[in-house]
């Protein structure tokens, strides 16, 4: 049997940037932090990434990417089923890379690069939310007049962009946990669906209800 190729060490500086960044926050995370945890010398990775600074771009870029393909798909949520899975992979896809999120004040003040693309991340979030509620009203599951998913949208966002953060303010000793993660973002999801509960048909209102009974009982 042949041995599997090697990973190529550019994308395993990758792979190791974005869990020590994830774990102990971007300011937290030396070079020589990086080098030591994959073993190589510091001209090595500066061989593959110059700066720091081009590390933090790399992975934001992968993240924008990966983002801006799945809200693509809001246009798409019919339903609360529809609903809860979007938002369920959102929040997901934030936990994966939640060191932009957790640190992102300090990050945007620091960055130009991404000082300028999360502005348009918030405004692809906001659309991408707002043709969802568009298309769940549509689809009659729920009622409300037509300016309601524009204002939802806008309160959805900001549950997206900030809910890890409060999380992390909440407890700061034990938030950055896998598991608290995944309850956390758990809590995300019902947190933003909340948002509709007053105005869901009868049975949407009974299915999500269902859904965080069984993924997020600790939210009832």
């Amino acid at each position: 049997m042949s041995k599997k190729p090697a990973r190529r060490t550019a994308e395993r500086i990758l792979e190791v940037c974005l869990s020590l960044f994830n774990r102990f926050g971007e300011p937290n995370v030396s070079t020589t932090l990086i080098s030591a945890e994959l073993r190589i010398s510091p001209g090595n990775l500066y061989y593959h990434y110059p700066s720091k600074e081009e590390l933090i771009n790399t992975l934001f870029l992968r993240y924008e990417s990966k983002l801006n393909n799945l809200l693509l798909a809001g246009s798409e949520v019919k339903d609360v089923e529809d609903a809860w899975f979007f938002f369920n992979t959102l929040f997901q896809l934030i936990g994966q890379y939640s060191f932009l999120y957790r640190d992102l004040n300090n990050l945007l003040s620091n960055n130009r690069l991404l000082e300028l693309h999360f502005q348009s991340i918030l405004s692809n979030k906001k659309i991408a939310i707002q043709n969802l509620l568009e298309s769940m009203q549509s689809s009659g599951a729920f009622g409300g007049n037509k300016t309601f998913p524009q204002a939802t949208s806008t309160s959805m966002v900001v549950i997206l962009t900030y809910w890890l953060s409060y999380e992390y303010v909440r407890e700061p000793r034990t938030a950055l946990e896998s598991s608290k993660v995944e309850v956390a973002i758990q809590h995300g999801v019902s947190q933003a669906l909340h948002l509709l509960m007053p105005h869901l048909e009868v049975q949407q209102r009974e299915h999500l209800m269902a859904l965080i009974s069984t993924y997020d009982p600790s939210s009832i």
